[in-house]
C-alpha cells in the first residue's frame, strides 16, 4: 500500500508541475540600461548572482559574487563532478550497482525514497541526483565512492581547492546541512558548474530530462517512481539544458542554470533569491542579457602547421601542433567579423627540443586589433646530436 500511495502522489505532483509556469521573463530588447560586471541590481532581485560563458570562462555579469552563502542542493554539482571523475578514471562504471545504507535512507528533504539495502545502478543514481535532487541517492553514491560520506566530502573540498574555489567549504555531499561551515559563493558555483559541463558534457543529457520513471525493487516488491526535474527552466526557457536547483530555509532559493543558443553556452547562477519565482525570473533575466550581448568566434579547423627545421638534432625537423582551438567571446553586442590570422614561427630551432614546449603562436586580429592567440607547441622531443650520431648520419648519407 505504501508504494501505491507514493505512486499516486507522484502522478498528482507531475500533473501540477506540467501546468505552465507563471514566469515573467524579461525580453532581450527591454530597455536600454547597461548591466555590467559591477552588479547592477536592476537586473536581478537576488543578493548574489553571476553570469559566465562556459567555453572561455568569461565573467559577463556579477553581483556580490564572493559573499559566502549556503548553497543547499547546488552542493550536488561537486558530488556529480566526483562521480564523473570516478567514471573517467575507471574506478566506477555506469552499470555498477550501488547499495543504499541506513544512513543514506535516513536523509530528509528532497529524496527518491530509496530503501535500506535497495540497489540501483550508477546511471539511475545519477538521474536521481540530477533530475530529482535526491539526497538519499547522493549519500549512497558518496559512500560507494569514498567508503564513507566524510571521506567523500574531504575529496569534494580537495577538488574544490583544485578549481580555485577559495570561498567554498563543504560539510556534506547534498547540501541538506544548516552548518555555517558549509558555504560557497555565486562565483565558485559558476566555476564548478563550468568544470562539470565542459569536462563531462554528458551530464547535460540527464539534466535536460523533464520526467522519467525509475523502478524500486525491495523486500516489499517492485514499484515505479516518477522523477520530475526541479529546474522548471527546462520547459520554460528556450535552450535551457540544466543544471541544478537548491533551497533550504537558510539558503533560500538558489539555481545554477545552463542554456545554449547559437553555439554559446551560458551559466546563470542565482543565490538566496527570496522565492522560487524570483529564482527562475532572475536566472532567465541573466541569460537573456548574456545572449543579447555575446557573440562567439571559434576557429575549430586552423590551418595545417608546417614542420620546423631543427639544427644539431638527431632529426632534421620537428612536427608542430596547436595547444587548443581559439575561442573569443565578444560582450559588447556586436558581431565578430573580418577576422585575420598571422602565424608567428622562427625559421628554425636548435636541439634539444622538448615536446609540448612553445615554438610560436597563431595570432587573431579584427580590424587590426588583436583578439588573442593560440600557442604553437613542439609535437615531439628531439635530443641534441652527439659526435657518434653525426658519424652515423654521415655514413648513412654516403652509403645511401
Amino acid at each position: 500500500m505504501f508504494w501505491k500511495w507514493k505512486k499516486s502522489l507522484c502522478a498528482v505532483l507531475a500533473a501540477v508541475l506540467l501546468l505552465p509556469a507563471p514566469l515573467q521573463v524579461r525580453a532581450e530588447t527591454q530597455g536600454t540600461q547597461e548591466h555590467t560586471e559591477s552588479g547592477d541590481t536592476a537586473l536581478v532581485s537576488a543578493p548574489g548572482a553571476v553570469l559566465m560563458e562556459a567555453s572561455t570562462g568569461t565573467l559577463i555579469y556579477e553581483k556580490d559574487k564572493d559573499t559566502r552563502r549556503s548553497p543547499a542542493s547546488i552542493t550536488k554539482i561537486m558530488t556529480l563532478i566526483l562521480i564523473f571523475d570516478a567514471i573517467e578514471n575507471g574506478t566506477l562504471k555506469m552499470e555498477d550497482t550501488v547499495t543504499t545504507s541506513a544512513h543514506a535512507k535516513s536523509m530528509g528533504g528532497s529524496q527518491v525514497f530509496l530503501e535500506e539495502g535497495e540497489t540501483q545502478d550508477v546511471e539511475t543514481m545519477i538521474k536521481c541526483i540530477v533530475i530529482a535532487s535526491g539526497n538519499d541517492a547522493s549519500v549512497a553514491m558518496a559512500e560507494h565512492i569514498g567508503g564513507s560520506e566524510a571521506e567523500f566530502v574531504r575529496q569534494m573540498n580537495e577538488r574544490a581547492a583544485g578549481l580555485g574555489m577559495t570561498n567554498t567549504h563543504f560539510e556534506d555531499c547534498c547540501g541538506l546541512t544548516d552548518s555555517p561551515n558549509h558555504y560557497t559563493t555565486a562565483y565558485d558555483i559558476a566555476l564548478m558548474s563550468r568544470e562539470l559541463i565542459t569536462k563531462y558534457p554528458a551530464v547535460l543529457e540527464y539534466s535536460s530530462i523533464w520526467m522519467e520513471n525509475i523502478t524500486h525493487v525491495t523486500r516489499q516488491g517492485s514499484s515505479e517512481f516518477c522523477l520530475t526535474n526541479t529546474n522548471k527552466l527546462i520547459r520554460s526557457y528556450d535552450g535551457c539544458v540544466g543544471l541544478k536547483t537548491g533551497s533550504t530555509s537558510l539558503a533560500k532559493f538558489c539555481l545554477s542554470a545552463v542554456a545554449v543558443r547559437n553555439g554559446i553556452t551560458l551559466i546563470s547562477v542565482v543565490m538566496a533569491a527570496p522565492d522560487v519565482k524570483a529564482r527562475f525570473r532572475d536566472a532567465s533575466a541573466l541569460l537573456n542579457y548574456g545572449f543579447s550581448k555575446c557573440s562567439l568566434y571559434t576557429d575549430e579547423s586552423p590551418d595545417k602547421l608546417p614542420s620546423l627545421p631543427v639544427r644539431r638534432g638527431v632529426k632534421d625537423s620537428v612536427s608542430l601542433t596547436y595547444e587548443k582551438n581559439f575561442r573569443y567571446l565578444n560582450t559588447d553586442g556586436k558581431a565578430i567579423t573580418n577576422v585575420t590570422k598571422k602565424l608567428k614561427l622562427p625559421k628554425e630551432t636548435e636541439a634539444p627540443v622538448k615536446k609540448g614546449s612553445q615554438a610560436g603562436e597563431l595570432c587573431y586580429y579584427m580590424d587590426d586589433v588583436k583578439l588573442g592567440s593560440v600557442r604553437v607547441l613542439y609535437g615531439s622531443s628531439i635530443r641534441r646530436a652527439t659526435y657518434t650520431d653525426c658519424l652515423k648520419k654521415a655514413a648513412k648519407a654516403v652509403f645511401s
